[in-house]
């Protein structure tokens, strides 16, 4: 017996981690593209990447003052439950897709293999920038809101004025700082994982301590009950809807754990166990620290008209009944934040080099390259996070376009979600084969309930969310989609039509192929 066929005895779950690793490759080739980066993740690491950046429970923590004046605990709790349920639709839609179609591209590569063959480089191009786009926002969103939780700190132990240059600072060391953490493939799964039982540690630790602290607590029609419309608007219902943008910023992203696909074994089975994971714990968590916070408020004026401008800040003061111990928790929040701008690095950094390799935007050469020695897209990674860097100077102009960002950090991925489910059902769900997660029936629900998700987030979360409407309070994302569809119809007609290589053809076992290969 040779030398070769012992250590294959001796070592069979080598041979089976490697035969593994083979057919995950084999069936990337299939779709026309070659293995670059090394399947290091687990399904563990993954859901840390996805849920510390939908990390639903923080995004409300941070965002709360919007919820407070748009519905009180009304919105905050209901809110959620619909939030979930919805998410419950968009993470089935999302995980039956990627089942199908395990690629890093996502929905853009979705959307050029259910397109007909005639319109398949534009739906997928559209699809690329709006997600991409929506991405680099998130990123921007999460680091303009960590800094607007921490700074306020100093108020409270200082009675220190915070200046908008505070704030812009702690932007750009936010970005820097998580920037780092993407530059080394090797230790970013641990790194991922990590940050996921950073933020369930700090969910657990503030579930306990602000309830158990609050000399008092509110009753049960209060929580449950107390509608508040503090927003202008003559319309309840409308106040409800605009405050929808707090909660659903906590669960929007889902498709994150999608374009880890090629860095982990078996992407079909693993991806939409982290997506539907990333669902359920982020409802758990939100659920049970809003009725948590809720029920440990003291003075709700005081918490919603505070100096700090951070109501979650004054919650925790008026719980503890100490400043630093306030601060304490709230610097839980602020790691919890760290994580979820790491997660968006990781994320936004995917995107922009899978969407490069396809020639989807200019320098593609250079951005589709991934580095040999640190196994990361670090020039994808390097171009986002310097985006980023020039959107945080928007805050210096004008605190209203930031908001504009944050809007469209929601909206976007939706629309890049949106437009492959349409294919798909204009395609017919019959018409492709599926992954080994296939809902039937219960999918087709699924794709009906993102695509009018969608429709509705276009439209309402364009209103401004304060009336009347001057121009600091205007709603000013609108002009975010412009700008964006104009930077993409020019890079169209002057380079990616003839570049962009999104084109085609369906075999008739269901394996698609790229032309031109």
């Amino acid at each position: 017996m040779s030398s070769v066929d012992e250590k294959k005895m001796a070592s069979p779950e080598i041979d089976e981690k490697a035969s593994t690793v083979d057919e995950d490759t084999r069936k990337l080739a299939e779709m026309g593209y070659v293995q670059d980066m090394k399947r290091n993740f687990s399904v563990w690491s993954v859901l840390g990447v996805g849920f510390s950046l939908t990390n639903s429970w923080w995004a409300i923590s941070a965002a709360l003052i919007t919820g407070i004046n748009s519905g009180g605990s009304v919105l905050l709790i209901y809110g959620t439950i619909l939030l979930f349920i919805i998410s419950i639709g968009v993470a089935i839609s999302l995980s039956e897709l990627v089942s199908a179609f395990p690629n890093a591209g996502g929905q853009y590569f979705w959307a050029r293999e259910l397109a007909p063959r005639k319109y398949a480089n534009i739906c997928s191009y559209v699809t690329g920038w709006f997600a991409w786009a929506g991405s680099v926002f998130a990123s921007a969103s999460v680091s303009f809101t960590t800094p607007t939780v921490s700074c306020p700190g100093a108020l409270l132990i200082q009675d220190s004025a915070i200046e908008s240059w505070h704030v812009f600072v702690a932007y750009q060391l936010v970005n820097a700082f998580s920037f780092i953490f993407n530059c080394y493939g090797k230790v970013l799964p641990a790194v991922a994982t990590a940050a996921l039982w950073t933020t369930l540690g700090s969910f657990a630790v503030i579930l306990i301590t602000v309830p158990a602290k609050a000399p008092t607590h509110e009753d049960a029609k209060f929580v449950f009950a107390t509608f508040l419309n503090n927003t202008g608007w003559k319309s309840g219902g409308i106040a409800f809807i605009t405050g929808l943008i707090n909660t659903n910023w906590g669960f929007s992203c889902l498709d994150t754990a999608v374009h880890m696909a090629e860095e982990i074994q078996h992407p079909e089975k693993m991806i939409p166990i982290a997506i539907c994971g990333t669902v359920g714990i982020g409802f758990i968590t939100s659920f049970f620290f809003i009725i948590s916070m809720m029920f440990s408020l003291n003075d709700f004026d005081a918490v919603a008209g505070t100096a700090t401008g951070v109501p979650i800040l004054e919650l925790f003061y008026q719980a503890l009944g100490n400043r630093a111990g306030a601060v304490v928790l709230e610097a839980l929040v602020i790691a919890t934040g760290i994580g979820c701008e790491i997660a968006c690095h990781t994320w936004q950094s995917r995107l922009c080099w899978s969407f490069a390799r396809d020639k989807g935007v200019p320098f593609h050469s250079w951005l589709s390259k991934v580095h040999p020695t640190l196994d990361v897209p670090l020039n994808a990674h390097l171009l986002s996070c310097t985006i980023v860097a020039c959107l945080g100077c928007l805050y210096m102009g004008s605190y209203t376009a930031i908001n504009s960002i944050i809007t469209a950090c929601i909206v976007l991925p939706y629309v890049s979600y949106a437009i492959p489910t349409v294919l798909l059902l204009m395609k017919g769900r019959e018409n492709i084969r599926p992954g080994p997660f296939w809902l039937g029936k219960i999918g087709f629900v699924s794709n009906i309930v993102l695509i009018c998700w969608t429709s509705f987030t276009v439209v309402m979360y364009s209103l401004p969310t304060y009336m009347p409407a001057e121009a600091s309070t205007m709603n000013y994302v609108c002009a975010v989609y412009g700008i964006l569809v104009m930077i993409f119809s020019v890079d169209w007609f002057v380079r990616a039509r003839k570049d962009f290589r999104g084109q085609t053809l369906e075999h008739e076992d269901g394996v698609h192929a790229r032309v031109g290969l």
